[in-house]
This record gives structure tokens, sequence and C-alpha cells, in this order.
């Protein structure tokens, strides 16, 4: 089964709270990393608030995994990009999610194509350059929205430090979803783990359980970090309900 150390939460679950309650509440419900949003909780300036956050998060006993960001490449300026390395290096968190343009891939014109593809490439070698990686967030409205589309972009883009997010597709049925995911899963750093049914229904994490458990079990054994992001209500106090269900399919 996947290594429990690399189970943990979305800081955005809870825009709502400040960083240090959402270090807090990650802690007591058995949780082990966190991924901060750029937007809220972890804003790229001032460096300093930024590193209030890496203490909060280390006092807490957890690591941050990764800079939840919503730099689009394409759109963004490489400024913007830099100017969230520098962050993520403060907060302590070895990669950046970003978001693949600003449209679905079969909409996408081949200049539009190529502009995002140089732009990826650009902040690979940025985040390279500090030690970090970058990673695709897999979902509608970029050039990775689909396994094929986001394994095409990386494979344009060609750099070591670029790999994707997964999550299951919304209103995608649990087989589809699965076979997804295992086509992309080589280049898989990460997976956001939600309960959505039908649309953006927010369910108990067990009502999924038909696609989570065959879901980790296809990131058993790899460097995959199991995140939980979204949860019924955004309410804190169901979060140790539904760690317990993610660890129960773990196996702990």
């Amino acid at each position: 089964m996947p290594d429990t150390t690399r189970i943990g939460l979305c800081s955005v679950t809870f825009r709502a709270l400040p960083a240090d309650e959402v270090a807090r509440v990650a802690a007591a419900a058995g949780l082990r990393r966190v991924e901060w949003g750029a937007d809220v909780h972890a804003p790229p300036r001032p460096v300093a608030a930024l590193r209030e956050v890496r203490e909060q998060t280390a006092a807490h006993g957890l690591t941050a995994c990764s800079y939840g960001s919503y730099w689009r490449a394409g759109r963004d300026s490489t400024e913007e990009f830099d100017a969230l390395a520098e962050a993520a290096a403060a907060l302590g968190a070895p990669r950046i999610r970003v978001w693949a343009g600003t449209e679905d891939s079969a909409d996408a014109s081949a200049p539009a194509r190529a502009r995002v593809t140089a732009a990826l490439r650009e902040a690979a070698s940025i985040a390279a350059g500090r030690g970090l990686t970058v990673a695709l967030e897999f979902h509608s409205g970029t050039l990775a929205d689909t396994p094929p589309a986001a394994l095409r972009l990386l494979d344009d883009v060609g750099h070591d430090a670029l790999s994707t997010y997964w999550q299951p597709p919304v209103d995608a049925p649990d087989e589809p979803a699965l076979a997804g995911l295992a086509t992309m899963l080589e280049r898989v750093s990460a997976v956001h783990v939600f309960s959505w049914w039908p649309g953006p229904a927010r369910l108990p994490l067990h009502e999924r359980e038909r696609l989570w458990r065959p879901a980790l079990n296809l990131v058993a054994g790899r460097p995959v970090d199991v995140l939980l992001e979204f949860v019924p209500e955004d309410d804190p106090a169901v979060l140790p309900r539904e760690t317990a269900t993610l660890l129960s399919w773990l196996g702990t």
C-alpha cells in the first residue's frame, strides 16, 4: 500500500481557516503532509510570512510536500513563476503545482499549445535550478484535461522536473477513471483525493470506496503523495472521519 507518511491535506480544503489552524487540524487527524495553497494560506509575498507558515508546519509535525499555485502556463509571466519558485523554497515545499494554459486540449490551437509547452519547459528549468520540481494540475480547462492529453504535454515539454497530478474527472464512472490513472501512473507525483458524485456534490469519502481502494492499490509502492482535497460542507470536524477512512484503506 502507499507509504502512510505521504498522506496529507490540501490547505485549500479549509480556506476559511488560518494556516496554523489548518496545520493543527491536519496533524490532529493523523495526516503527515500538506500542500499549501498560494491563494490564501501562503501567498508568494511577503517571504517572512512564508517562513512563518513553514515554522507552523514543522511545529505540528507536518511536511510541506507541495505549493499549490494558480500560475497558468502560456498566460502568466516567467517573472511570476520565478516569484513562486522563490516562495516554494522559503516554504520548504519541493514541488510547485501549475496549470497548463486556459483551455481544453481539444480546443487549443497550435500556437496556443506551443506557448504553453514553452512556458512549462521554462518553468521546469527555473524550478530545477532551485532544486524544485513542477507538476501539472490534471483538470478541465487546461491542456492536461485527459490522460492522453497530459501525457502528450509531458512528452512535448520533455523535462525531467515536470510531472503531473491525477484526480478523478468529474462525473467519470469508476472504471474509466481508474483506467486513466493506470495509463498515467509512471508520470504521477500526487493524487488529489475527494468524493464527488454526481458532479460536484460532496459525499463522505467512503461512498466512493469502489474508486479509491483500487486507485490506492495502483499507486502503492510509488513516490506519490495522496492528498485529501475538499470535504463535505468544508467542515474541519469531518476531517478525522475522512482521514480514518483513507487510512483504513491503507491497511493501518
